[in-house]
């Protein structure tokens, strides 16, 4: 019998003080205070390109000649540099023992910052991943708690140390063993962000929700994390599932007390979406008719940018393309991409991951640059926006993870100071996340995969 037992009533019981729900932080955007337009919430993004880049053209040459001199990689960029954020010295999770799988994992350990659970290969068992923990805190204020975007279907299949093949194309995880699927059709993501707005109000389980004790929800939450120090580590992952389910619970109450207030609101004649009357009208979004990748990525990052504009969801991802075999002749030559990221420095082939990561930049570029357009409240609706891009792997030649590559665009709400290159960071891919998270005003009760800190010079000051 493990000592480390405790009846379920004595640790009720014995708790404390309760944390204070996170959940009404964000309200605020709701409920304006009189003849004052609100604040806009801030909002989180994620957008992967797979098999890492030439890091000679990626990384700006000195903090000092980032802005002025980018690196061919963000030439693209140059126009909202001042808007964006780059760290050189975030390492990505250590495989081991999955030393044989680079390209399962790259993906699926991006958001979530651990690696496959060893004893359950052949299954999904990793961990809940950021945008995800994102959503389960502010979801319930929109039509859809998160929205998740892929260019390619993930129907990837490969046997790698015994993975489950979802390991290669995904990277939102609902729960550790729940793999949440991409939508690529851009059609289907137009119907929707705005064929299913009642479907939250109108949920069976929301409405049965109300009669959960709150205050016993109270002491759960704010007792756990005391808790969770105590135990073994089998026994943290499984209090980690069952804290996610009680959160599931926790959104769904909340979510009927904020549609109670904002029915008060309108009842008294208060508009519960007040914003500035100068704001910029929802963007028009064009479905292109041929099969120009660029074309095709570009209406998936309009799809982003107005699911946010319209505060439709609050969190995204956008899988531009997966490890399995995609080509670019857009850019002149057939040959895959992950064929070329072995180039053993043949001077052709680095050229042509060069020319696929630009590539990319310059989807994601288009995407914060729209954003950077748009009006909302006193700036843009990029001032109110986190937007990660990046990749799972530093360099695809050698499947080295030890500096990955990443941009941040937006000021995150003032929580950010952009317009930097810190050349110098140490952190890993977890801190990285758990800092993300923070500032976004997502408060976590523990940190995200191997994260041991917040990377303190991310944030704005003062």
């Amino acid at each position: 019998m493990s000592n480390h037992l405790i009846d379920r009533r004595t640790c009720l019981k014995g708790m404390g003080v309760a944390l204070a729900l996170p959940l009404f932080e964000s309200m605020g955007w709701a409920e304006p205070a009189k003849k004052k337009a609100a604040k806009p919430p801030v909002r989180l993004g994620f957008m992967y390109m797979p098999h890492g880049v030439i890091m000679e053209q990626f990384w700006p040459a000195s903090p000092e000649g980032y802005l002025t001199a980018p690196p061919p990689a963000l030439r693209s960029l140059q126009p909202v540099l001042s808007e964006c954020l780059m760290m050189k010295g975030i390492s990505g999770v250590p495989i081991a023992p999955y030393t044989n799988a680079p390209h399962a994992l790259e993906l699926s350990t991006w958001l979530t910052a651990r690696i496959p659970d060893p004893d359950r290969r052949s299954q999904i068992a990793i961990a809940i991943s950021a945008d995800q923990i994102a959503a389960n805190y502010v979801g319930h204020l929109t039509s859809l708690p998160s929205l998740e975007l892929a260019t390619m279907p993930q129907t990837h299949k490969e046997n790698q140390e015994g993975l489950n093949e979802g390991y290669y194309s995904h990277c939102s995880f609902r729960s550790p063993t729940q793999a949440l699927p991409a939508e690529t059709n851009p059609r289907n993501v137009l119907k929707r962000l705005f064929g299913m707005r009642d479907a939250a109000a109108t949920s069976g389980p929301a409405k049965q929700a109300g009669a959960l004790d709150r205050k016993m929800l109270d002491l759960v939450l704010g007792g756990a994390k005391d808790l969770r120090r105590t135990l073994p580590r089998d026994d943290q992952h499984k209090l980690d599932e069952y804290l996610d389910s009680v959160r599931s619970v926790e959104r769904r109450i909340a979510a009927i007390e904020f549609r109670q207030k904002e029915a008060a609101l309108e009842k008294a004649g208060v508009s519960a979406t007040q914003r500035h009357a100068s704001d910029s009208p929802p963007i028009e979004i064009k479905i292109p008719l041929g099969d120009k990748r660029s074309e095709y990525m570009q209406v998936m990052c309009d799809l982003n940018v107005l699911a946010f504009q319209t505060d439709t969801t609050r969190v995204s991802t956008y899988i531009g393309s997966t490890p399995n075999g995609v080509s670019y002749p857009e850019l002149g030559f057939s040959d895959t991409h992950h064929s070329n990221t072995h180039h053993n420095f043949e001077a052709e082939k680095v050229r042509k991951v060069a020319a696929i990561t630009a590539f990319n930049i310059e989807q994601f570029a288009y995407m914060v640059k729209r954003m950077h357009s748009i009006r909302e409240g006193d700036g843009t609706l990029l001032d109110n926006c986190i937007m990660m891009w990046g990749s799972g792997l530093e360099d695809g030649n050698k499947h080295r993870r030890e500096n990955l590559p990443f941009i941040v665009a937006g000021r995150g709400g003032g929580t950010i100071h952009t317009g930097r290159f810190l050349d110098n960071v140490r952190g890993n891919q977890g801190d990285l996340l758990t800092t993300l998270l923070g500032c976004a005003g997502v408060p976590l009760d523990r940190p995200i995969g191997i994260a041991t800190k917040s990377i303190t010079e991310i944030r704005a000051t003062g």
